[in-house]
């Protein structure tokens, strides 16, 4: 989940690209009274050299000694921090360095981007230690003094994340996610990952819902499915036939597997009058090998077969039902009579009857609407399915399952 920090920003990295680098004392002064004093210059010369050495114990005893002098100027001061930060990173000393950023970071001798740098640095070295709380004040310091950057963004929230912070990780990682998404970009997923392990640790269903969402239409895969498809199922208000457009889109995000599940939304869809459906959903099973393997072999012969014969006498009475459905008193054999009509080769025309089934004022009217977006998506107009789901309204189990099937129609195609 997480980026590989102490490759891509190190605080040796910064330090080498001239953060803190130990040629600056040996540099030209900055002002015509910036000059080494013999006693300072001595010892830092020491320090230096034991420092290219690796000798990083004898080296911060030179460093030592030069802040030990009396009466240093305010230069002196400076260049000691300088070589007490390069001599602690490079050390691995988390305090020393932190403290020597300390002073450089809020030294108006430091130009800003070298204040920057050193951010990175002092952010970096404190989560390479592990010691999180202390890398989020230069990491929130950084994006507020200098900007957004990707990498810095990642680990203020990575380091809430890694002490069980939930509340601050949601926070850090919606602000970066919303700003993202309000650019145009598709947010980082290990990002949108932290934020949903931090909303579903808060116990908010609704923000936790919401991330798994962004997750699956970004990263479009089937365990985030699986996880909204859960929760959506936990409804114990799902009607029958939301249960089976929600099997659908088990089977249209690679969840529903087992033969059994391929029965249960057959045997519903012939229940909902839609036997030709059901049997397209068998096809597609023997299609990609979940039916008519191992034990159930036969069970799943009998069924399709079953269900074949129920299509084809369905099949044989259609126009009759079609030419009775729009003078029924209700919507429901319009709905179902133009679905069939739909699956059997006829879009315009069934889709027209539903059409007319819609304006019998339905019992459901968000299920009804759901139907014909169903029954849009299943004649291949693709785009007008999703206006349908999109324009489904209320607060229901409906409005849910119509908002991940056009959520699910929407997403970007795989590469």
């Amino acid at each position: 989940m997480f980026l590989s920090l102490n490759r891509r920003l190190s605080a040796r990295s910064l330090l080498l690209a001239g953060a803190i680098g130990t040629a600056l004392i040996a540099g030209p002064a900055a002002h015509a009274d910036d000059v080494l004093g013999q006693a300072v210059g001595k010892d830092l010369q020491q320090a230096q050299s034991a420092l290219a050495s690796k000798s990083y114990d004898k080296a911060m005893a030179a460093v030592d000694a030069a802040d030990a002098v009396k009466g240093k100027t305010d230069y002196e001061s400076y260049t000691i921090a300088q070589m007490r930060a390069a001599v602690a990173a490079q050390s691995g000393n988390v305090d020393a360095a932190t403290k020597a950023y300390d002073v450089l970071i809020n030294s108006s001798r430091t130009p800003k981007a070298a204040k920057g740098q050193m951010l990175m640095a002092q952010a970096t070295m404190a989560y390479s230690a592990k010691k999180y709380a202390d890398a989020i004040p230069p990491t929130e310091r950084y994006l507020r003094e200098h900007g957004p950057d990707p990498r810095m963004q990642t680990m203020l929230i990575q380091c809430y994340y890694l002490q069980g912070d939930w509340k601050g990780t949601a926070k850090a990682a919606q602000e970066q996610v919303d700003a993202t998404i309000k650019a145009g970009k598709a947010p980082a997923e290990n990002q949108l990952q932290m934020l949903a392990t931090a909303y579903t640790n808060l116990k908010d269903a609704d923000a936790k819902t919401h991330a798994y969402v962004l997750l699956a239409k970004y990263y479009s895969k089937p365990d985030y499915w699986a996880v909204l498809i859960h929760d959506l199922v936990a409804n114990p208000n799902l009607s029958p036939p939301l249960v089976f457009y929600v099997e659908r889109l088990r089977l249209a995000t690679g969840v529903l597997k087992d033969p059994s599940d391929y029965q249960d939304m057959g045997e519903r869809a012939v229940q909902m009058g839609l036997s030709q459906l059901a049997l397209n959903l068998l096809n597609q099973g023997y299609a990609n090998k979940s039916l008519g393997n191992g034990p159930t072999a036969a069970a799943d012969a009998k069924f399709h077969a079953f269900v074949a014969q129920r299509a084809a006498a369905d099949r044989a009475q259609l126009a009759q039902a079609a030419a009775a459905a729009p003078t029924a008193s209700t919507a429901g054999p319009a709905l179902t009579t133009g679905y069939n009509l739909v699956l059997n080769g006829q879009a315009d025309q069934g889709l027209a009857l539903m059409k007319t089934g819609l304006g019998k004022n339905p019992r459901y009217p968000d299920l009804a609407q759901v139907e014909y977006g169903m029954a849009q998506m299943d004649a291949g107009q693709k785009a007008e399915a999703i206006k349908t789901f999109e324009a489904v309204s209320g607060n229901g189990p409906a409005k849910d399952v119509a908002e991940l099937w056009a959520l699910l129609l929407s997403r970007p195609a795989a590469h």
